[in-house]
């Protein structure tokens, strides 16, 4: 594996960072740190322990060393160790990307949890439709051609479907594999393109927004708080969020910031993508000198903003999914119901 591809998980990266804080402000030399914390490292820590152990012993300082793991340590990551190492405070920083770690993973798990109960809706549907075009419809569809039935057309398309999954499964295995590969395809060089599509839908749009915002205010709250100049830390910023709208935004606050304006006018040119409240929390933090103090108050206030709209999007989904898997089953059991109770009726009409 390359070195650049290498990637740990964000628990991995806490405890790695935090072991490394911990060990550094008990004023234990770094390579002695290092050289403990490769005793019971293991896979892609233990080759990012092994990496800096040697930069360290060659004379490299570690932020050199994280960067050549971007999967692993990002920007915003790379660039506060740079400058907690030029200020003499290494274990601060490390202290407080702990906590900026945890408390991403706390708001991710947050995110997750919300979307767990309509993936399992999902999940139980696609189990209920095969169950029944691989059980159900073979049996009924015997029944039916022995009595030379004369079916409709949704019945027709069900028991076409049952066949092909039975009897031509080698195929449906390959153009499952062929969807999937294309997918894939995609997320790696049309992402833009694929999150464009997602991010249009209007209630997953105002999510992903206001997740953005509270990634990006908790970046730019380490950096200003590790005494990155603003300018910078915007540009750093900029590589948490996903909408490209957004990070255009960041980016022309940032050229006005450079060009001697504050931050919050640069954001109030769209004031639909950043609510009032933000903005003028930013310019108090400005005029106050304590920006820094302000982005984390709106990482808090948005945090529990977006757990709360993602508890209403899901209570909202719920129902729908519920209406939509009850149409969909209610349909296919009609479709088999019909046929039966048309034989029945012509039976008795026989009689």
């Amino acid at each position: 594996m390359q070195v650049s591809s290498l990637k740990i998980t964000p628990d991995e990266k806490m405890q790695l960072l935090s072991n490394m804080g911990t060990m550094l402000a008990a004023g234990i030399p770094i390579l002695e740190v290092v050289n403990s914390l490769l005793e019971e490292a293991k896979a892609n820590v233990k080759k990012i322990l092994t990496t800096l152990k040697e930069d360290l012993e060659s004379g490299k300082v570690i932020n050199e060393s994280f960067s050549k793991f971007p999967r692993s340590f990002d920007k915003v990551t790379v660039n506060l160790i740079k400058a907690a190492e030029e200020a003499g405070t290494l274990e601060v920083a490390l202290k407080d990307l702990k906590e900026g770690i945890r408390k991403e993973m706390e708001f991710n798990d947050k995110v997750k949890s919300a979307l767990m109960y309509p993936v399992f809706v999902l999940m139980v549907f696609i189990g209920v439709m095969l169950m029944m075009l691989i059980v159900v419809i073979p049996k009924i569809a015997k029944v039916f051609t022995r009595l030379k039935a004369d079916l409709p057309l949704p019945t027709k398309i069900m028991i076409y479907a049952s066949d092909i999954l039975i009897n031509h499964w080698q195929w449906v295995l390959v153009g499952l594999g062929l969807f999937i590969l294309i997918i894939m395809l995609l997320v790696r060089y049309q992402k833009q393109f694929l999150l464009s599509i997602l991010h249009s839908i209007p209630l997953v749009s105002d999510l992903v927004r206001q997740i953005d915002i509270t990634r990006f205010a908790r970046s730019m709250a380490l950096l200003l708080n590790s005494g990155i100049p603003i300018v910078a830390a915007l540009e750093l910023s900029q590589d948490v969020m996903v909408k490209k709208e957004m990070r255009q935004l960041v980016e022309n606050a940032r050229q006005m910031v450079m060009a001697g304006k504050r931050f919050a006018e640069g954001l109030r040119s769209k004031k639909k993508l950043v609510s009032g409240m933000t903005i003028k929390l930013i310019e108090v933090g400005e005029r106050s000198g304590t920006l820094n103090e302000s982005m984390k108050d709106i990482t808090e206030n948005l945090d529990y903003e977006v757990t709360k709209n993602l508890e209403s999007a899901t209570a909202l989904l719920e129902p729908i999914m519920l209406v939509f898997v009850g149409v969909v089953v209610g349909g296919m059991m009609m479709s088999i119901i019909g046929p039966i109770y048309g034989l029945i009726s012509t039976v008795q009409i026989g009689r």
